[in-house]
């Protein structure tokens, strides 16, 4: 089996980018998926299930956050 298609069967839980936005965010953090999907629910856009899982593998790469 080669190395990519060994990764890709094992998933790593790592832990997630953070990205400080002081002026933007309160105490709480929000995730790059919970982002899109407000933003796209906002313009009209309904989320169906596929964009449920892409948001929540979204959320567990990049989190925004306004505290150290």
């Amino acid at each position: 089996m080669r190395r990519d298609e060994q990764d890709a069967a094992e998933p790593v839980d790592r832990p997630a980018h953070r990205v400080r936005l002081p002026g933007f965010l309160p105490e709480t953090e929000v995730g790059l998926g919970e982002a899109i999907k407000r933003t796209t629910s906002r313009v009209g856009i309904k989320p169906c299930g596929s964009c449920l899982g892409r948001a929540a593998s979204l959320n567990r790469w990049l989190v925004f956050t306004g505290r150290r």
